[in-house]
Formats: C-alpha cells, structure tokens, sequence
C-alpha cells in the first residue's frame, strides 16, 4: 500500500495535480480566519454554542466553522449550490437555455458564467439577510450598527463567497477531485477534532448520567456501521448484460462478446443531499431577520431543523434532487443508439427504443432506492440532535404525539459532525477523489490502490 501511494508522486503531472489541490484548500482554511470587520465574534460564537442544534449547527457545518466566527467565508458554497441548482431546473423548462446546454463545450461555458453571475447575486441577498439579522437580534453581535455595516457586510461576504468559487473551479479544472466537494469536505473534517472532544467531554462529565460511556461506544459503533453501510451502497451497481454480434471487417471478425452495463445505485452520489439542504437552508438564512414576524415567523419556525414539515420536504427534495441529477448525467435514449450502432444488444431485449425503454425502467427503480438510501442516512443526525417534533403537529395530532419519551421528540444532543449527512459527504467525496488518482494511476501503468483495480501491471524494469 505505500509503495502504491508513493507511486503518486512518482507522475509529475498528477503531484502537480495534489500538491495544486491541497495548496488552495490550505488558502481556504486561512480565509475561514479572517473575521468580517465589526462583528463581536465572542458573543456570536456563544449563541452557536447554545443554538448547536438547530439550523444554524447545520449551516456551520457546510461552512466548516466560519459561519460561528462571521468570517470572509462565512457563506460557504451554498450561494453557489443554489446557483447552480436554479440554472439545472430552468434548462429542463425554459427552452433557450435547454438549447444552449446541448450547443456542447461553449454552451457550457456560458451556463457556468451565468451560473457565477447568479451566485454573486445570491451571495449579496443572503448577506443583507444576514447583517439585518444581526442588527435586529438584540444580541450584542454588531458593534457599530448602520448602513456602514450593513454595505461592508454585504461586500465582504459577497468577494468571499465568489473568492470561494473562483478556488472550487480552479481545484476542478487544475487539481484532483471535484473543487466544491473537497471543500465542503475540508470544512467538515476539520471539525472532526472538536467533535471527539465534545464526546470525551461528556463522558468525563457524565452529561447523560450513568448511561454516558454506554451511549458514547453505542455512538461510536453506530458511526462504524454507518460507513460500511455507505460504502457498500456507494459501491453497489445493476449490471445489464449486454452482449455484442460478431461483425466482420476486412480479415477481422469484430465483436462476439459478452460485457455489462453498469448502473450505480446512487448514481447521484451527495449532490441530491447538498441541493436539498442548500435549498432549506435559504429561507431561513436570507429570513432570519423575520423569524418574529407575524406574517412569516410561523412558516420559517415550520422550515425550522427537525420539524415535521423541514422533514418532509427534506426527504422530497432529495427524491427530485436524485432523479434529477441523473436525468443529467445519464441518457438511456443515447446510451441505446450507441449500443445499436456497436452491433449491442440486451438479450431478450429488441434494440432502439424497446432497450431505452429497458434501461429506463431499471433505472428508475434503483435511483428511488438510491434516494431511500439518502434519506435514511441523512435524517440519522436529525434525529440524533433535534429529535421528532411529531409533537409540533396541529391539534390532536400533536397531542397524541406528546406521549412519546423526551430523546425521541427532543433528541439526544449529539455532535452531528457523527451523523449520516456528513459522514455520507466525508466518504463520499473521500471515495470519488480516490477513484480519480486510482484513475491516473492506471492511465499511467500503476497499480491502483484496491485488489480489483490492479489490472495493469505497474511498471517494471528490465536488464
């Protein structure tokens, strides 16, 4: 295993490649430090403290801290997310951008310049939320309160959240992985450290009395199985046999054999969990200011984190989100003409349209249990911070529902930096970057990093 790591930076190109990456996530990590000017970070970081669990705790984990300490990045990449996410659902309903998107690389390139234009928008909105919440929370954050305030918070967010994009697409196009994963990855991982300590400081404590080291190693062994559980479901995929017709051509007899096509369970991966969560996340960040306000204080408490209503549209939107993303990124009608044009078939399966059709439907089937997948995982720390709010339902209904024991209606308080969301982000990303170096590797004639993966023969030298 280390003689196949080293081999890493054995290729000059792919440790141009890493060492490019871990420099501009180090950049990252520096600008989480640089407070935004005149905000009373002592008194912010304590209401995080006492607000752990909620939406704001959720937040803070996208932005990996920075959101508590109000810094230049304390928007994080959700901006861009949301971007993005707006950008995708016009191209299936507006029809000059469905065009532009099927114009190939250049229309592309103006997508993703509309889609910067968008974020830098977005980015600005979300800041004069944010600074009018500030200003209106009665909590002593800002030190000199006013128009000077509310314009240096907005331009200093906005440069930070499009300093941001600018080093995401910079990591995608010259470094390893892709850019926006890695550092939603980097701000999550390094809060790892305070959440090992959180749970060493309840066991010395006791915080849930006798039951405290009981519950940690409970936790811990949780976390485990959840890891493998999503490795194993990353991992998974519906093969289709597909089988090839001998062709002749000039003196070769072409084809004749018998391969598969292969489709991921979650062929998605994180992004329908990231869109869905970035999409919640905006009403209550741009409307935090309103959250007393008798017109639309109700629904943002109703979109509050842990409530039944946030649940519901939570395990919807990653449903969209998943079918969605791979409507994207996969074509059965494409994926079939190539296949007829290669001489393919699917046996018992008639070529063209009745095989689309085929694949289409196996398809459908695996990305809802992909999406099953995702929700399962993802309301893991839900429930282990906030809770059931079955109890906040109206009328009897709720009623009924006050009868369940406290844990399960008011959570344990767990760090969620153990839960499913960001474990599933952590394994997810850690898993696709590996797999593009393991890429590389191959392409190179190195043995990749697992036993399945060493086909290639690394390179040898003859006397």
């Amino acid at each position: 295993m280390f003689e196949k790591f080293a081999n890493i930076f054995r290729i000059p190109d792919l440790r141009r490649r890493i060492l490019f990456t871990l420099a501009l996530l180090a950049v990252y990590r520096l600008g989480g430090h640089i407070p935004t000017p005149g905000i009373n970070a002592d008194k912010l970081q304590q209401f995080f403290e006492q607000n752990r669990g909620t939406m704001f705790g959720f937040v803070d984990l996208f932005s990996g801290g920075q959101l508590r300490r109000m810094t230049i990045f304390a928007l994080g990449i959700m901006p861009y997310i949301t971007a993005s996410i707006i950008l995708q659902l016009l191209t299936v309903v507006y029809e000059p951008l469905a065009k532009l998107q099927k114009e190939g690389e250049l229309g592309r390139k103006k997508i993703t310049q509309w889609t910067r234009y968008l974020t830098v928008v977005l980015s600005a909105i979300q800041s004069f939320g944010i600074a009018i919440g500030l200003e209106k929370s009665g909590g002593g954050f800002v030190i000199h309160p006013g128009p000077g305030f509310i314009l240096m918070t907005m331009l200093t967010l906005t440069t930070g959240s499009a300093f941001i994009m600018w080093l995401g697409e910079q990591i995608t196009e010259r470094g390893v992985g892709n850019g926006m994963s890695l550092l939603i990855f980097a701000g999550i991982v390094v809060g790892l450290p305070r959440a090992v300590f959180d749970l060493y400081d309840k066991v010395k404590t006791d915080a849930w009395g006798a039951f405290t080291a009981p519950a940690v190693l409970m936790l811990m062994a949780l976390m485990i199985v959840v890891v493998a559980f999503i490795v194993y479901v990353e991992r998974s995929e519906r093969r289709i046999p597909v089988q090839y017709a001998k062709r002749v051509v000039g003196r070769k007899v072409m084809g004749g054999q018998s391969t598969h096509l292969p489709l991921r369970v979650n062929a998605g991966g994180v992004m329908p969990v990231i869109f869905a969560s970035s999409l919640l996340t905006l009403p209550q960040t741009i409307g935090y200011g309103l959250r007393d306000n008798r017109y639309f204080g109700g629904l943002l408490h109703a979109l509050g984190w842990g409530e039944p209503l946030y649940t519901l549209l939570y395990a919807v939107g990653i449903i969209f989100f998943a079918y969605f993303y791979v409507s994207i990124i996969f074509n059965p009608n494409e994926v079939a003409d190539n296949m007829r044009k290669y001489g393919g078939f699917i046996p018992g399966i008639r070529p063209g349209k009745r095989t689309s059709e085929y694949i289409n439907d196996v398809l459908t089937r695996i990305t809802l249990v992909g999406a099953l997948y995702l929700i399962i995982i993802s309301f893991i720390p839900e429930w282990m911070i906030a809770g059931i709010h079955l109890n906040h339902l109206p009328g009897a209904i709720g009623g009924w529902f006050e009868r369940l024991p406290t844990w399960m209606t008011n959570g344990l308080g767990v760090n969620f930096y153990f839960g499913g969301t960001s474990l599933l982000i952590v394994v997810g990303v850690a898993m696709d970057t590996v797999t593009q170096i393991e890429a590389q590797l191959i392409m190179r004639h190195y043995d990749g990093f697992s036993p399945r993966s060493g086909r290639i023969r690394g390179r040898r030298t003859w006397s």
